[in-house]
């Protein structure tokens, strides 16, 4: 009986051994944990973006500057991003399908790119529906984070109601009245021209309208387009045109020489994207807004941008660059604030989010998802050789961007 006692001792000695034992690897972590395993997962980013086509131009840069933003993050030691791409060939449709595929097939975090604004806004609709975030860094259609805005969709880029600010801005200093209004028959043309249009006759109440033009996406013959607005003689003609059709409709202004006779206005005229394809055919004069240019702003930090950029890529940055850039970083920086990879948590952390850039402070506006940078508007000039930006001046984030309360308003339609 004393020895049955004992052996009953021993075993409940064994078993409190064994659960403290248990406890011990818990407390110290050796076991296998939820928490360890998060922290170490891989955001994956789908990329869906024009790589075959006249809109190439853009996307690469965009890529690529992404590609630098990832780079420069894993060599701190920060979050882990992968990606994969997609080519929707500026078509929207491709977008939408390639956007369900990258989410169903290859189960992505994030969603990326679009230089098309009706792929962004097709894409963006899917985002909302699968609740799956998506950073726009090439579509520029005010409808994306102003009436059709939602929790899912961030933009690192000027919009068509900033651009359209800006421009009626720069052309508000010009003694212009009469104008023309001119681009492509898609999204984007016309909503810069709107935005525009709109923000001029506030700024300047006295300027006319003396008619419109729009022109087929793709179209390569501008001549009876340019001679029809010749010889209605406008003081100004404003143009509302990108990808594939700004180099050539830049280069029918060149040949024609439309800006002997009338004066040019158009989004990104002087980008190195934009003038890298047209060569020696780049029309002097032409006016226009671009948030950034590798000699502008001339900071410390822009320079080192721009020397990293060139170092990866063996050439200098555009705009789209800085937009696949800061798409880059304001979701790495965003995952390290919230201290997770929850795709909700993400988002919250990069709501109100700011972080340093090679054009200085740039944020996204908790209300809007909407980044705030600033933009510039010059002419093209030829200088030492080289088209380029010239007799730039700056306008802040406060004086271009719509209000939260028109956003809001816009939203409740």
């Amino acid at each position: 009986m004393v020895s049955m006692v004992g052996k009953k001792k021993s075993s409940n000695l064994i078993r409190l051994g064994s659960m403290l034992l248990i406890a011990a690897l818990m407390v110290s972590g050796c076991g296998s944990s939820p928490k360890a395993t998060t922290e170490k997962k891989a955001i994956k980013v789908g990329i869906v973006d024009t790589y075959t086509g006249g809109a190439a131009v853009y996307a690469k840069d965009s890529l690529d500057g992404f590609k630098l933003a990832v780079k420069e993050i894993a060599a701190k030691g920060g979050p882990k991003i992968e990606f994969v791409t997609r080519d929707d060939e500026f078509k929207p449709d491709k977008s939408t399908s390639w956007a369900k595929e990258l989410v169903m097939k290859e189960s992505v975090d994030f969603l990326a790119g679009t230089t098309n604004s009706a792929s962004s806004l097709a894409v963006s609709q899917y985002a909302k529906e699968s609740k799956v975030p998506f950073i726009v860094w090439g579509g520029m259609s005010a409808q994306t984070t102003g009436a059709a805005g939602h929790r899912y969709v961030f933009s690192t880029l000027p919009n068509t109601a900033i651009i359209g600010k800006a421009g009626a801005v720069q052309l508000s200093k010009t003694p212009y009245k009469k104008v023309w209004l001119a681009g492509s028959d898609y999204e984007y043309g016309h909503s810069v021209i709107d935005n525009l249009w709109s923000n001029l006759t506030t700024l300047k109440p006295d300027v006319q309208k003396m008619g419109e033009t729009w022109w087929r996406v793709g179209e390569t013959d501008f001549t009876p387009y340019i001679n029809a607005i010749r010889s209605a003689k406008p003081d100004v003609l404003v143009v509302g045109t990108g990808g594939a059709d700004m180099v050539a409709f830049m280069k029918a202004v060149k040949a024609t020489g439309l800006t002997q006779d009338i004066p040019v206005w158009a989004h990104t005229c002087y980008d190195p994207a934009t003038l890298r394809p047209l060569g020696d055919q780049a029309p002097e004069g032409v006016m226009g807004t671009n948030p950034y240019l590798a000699n502008y702003p001339d900071t410390p930090e822009n320079k080192a941008f721009v020397e990293a950029f060139k170092k990866e890529y063996s050439r200098e940055p555009a705009a789209f660059a800085l937009y696949g850039y800061m798409g880059g970083q304001f979701l790495g920086q965003a995952i390290e604030k919230a201290g997770s990879t929850d795709k909700e948590k993400i988002i919250d952390a990069m709501e109100g989010l700011t972080i340093n850039t090679p054009v200085g402070k740039a944020t996204l506006r908790k209300e809007d998802h909407q980044v705030a940078i600033p933009m510039s508007y010059g002419v093209i000039a030829k200088v030492n050789g080289v088209f380029t930006g010239t007799d730039l001046h700056t306008l802040s984030p406060e004086e271009i961007m719509p209000s939260v309360e028109a956003i809001l308003k816009a939203r409740s339609k």
